[in-house]
């Protein structure tokens, strides 16, 4: 009965503008991806770590990982030409050492390095209680519908939405199964794990994410994450 974390590190990331892919820009020092790979390494109940990596940057990654004690990490593989096949590389892989049936997988972004050990736990939690977890926070905003890009005459109850994030965890054979047969129907890629799932005509359970679990997409995100590692909070500030 292993946990294991399939980390997607696959993007180009062509929104930061950057010259080199956005889950290796270093802030402080540490490249984004060792600061979500220290997470899982550190996590009691996460056995082992797999990353789905840019053909090109493996050998890099492994340096970092030897030079940050991720002692984890068992294996690196390419991704694909989109984020489904990228993570079917993974889990491809992950089939030749792993092989019971009560083996979860966590898939989780490279580039949300604010991801905490309860988000983990809990997220592993609602996977072995209910089938799968899907890590979500709620919908604050006002949420309007529109058809033709300039005006609107609905809104959806926010209190029906969920915002999804990674980690998304799916007992390894299963997802595997799922992916295999969305490949004989011809299924157009899906964008997430989760979505998958429900376009596949299963039910997907939810576990307990946070604000602070960003993804850094865009250069203004990686000013957020800088800030909040630098982050203490106030005296007056209670839990």
């Amino acid at each position: 009965m292993k946990n294991i974390a399939l980390i997607i590190a696959g993007g180009i990331g062509s929104r930061m503008h950057q010259d080199i892919p956005k889950q290796f820009i270093n802030v402080h020092d540490k490249p984004v991806i060792i600061y979500t790979l220290e997470v899982f390494q550190h996590h009691p109940n996460i056995d082992s770590i797999e990353v789905v990596c840019l053909e090109g940057w493996h050998d890099i990654l492994k340096a970092y990982a030897k030079q940050f004690g991720i002692t984890k990490l068992e294996n690196i593989v390419n991704g694909g030409e989109t984020g489904q096949e990228s993570i079917r590389n993974g889990l491809y892989d992950l089939s030749k050492r792993y092989y019971d049936d009560d083996d979860i997988v966590l898939i989780h972004d490279a580039i949300r390095p604010m991801v905490t050990a309860d988000i983990i736990s809990d997220n592993i939690r609602v996977c072995r209680t209910y089938g799968n977890a899907t890590t979500v926070i709620p919908c604050t905003s006002v949420m309007l519908k529109t058809t033709d890009l300039l005006g609107c005459e609905q809104q959806i109850p926010r209190d029906d939405l969920k915002i999804t994030q990674t980690p998304q965890s799916f007992y390894l054979n299963e997802l595997i199964d799922v992916h295999k047969k969305a490949i004989k129907k011809n299924m157009e890629p899906s964008i997430a794990s989760c979505a998958l799932y429900i376009e596949m005509g299963k039910k997907v359970f939810l576990s307990t994410g946070s604000e602070k679990n960003i993804k850094l997409t865009t250069p203004e995100d990686i000013e957020i994450f800088t800030a909040l590692l630098n982050n203490k909070k106030p005296d007056w500030f209670r839990n």
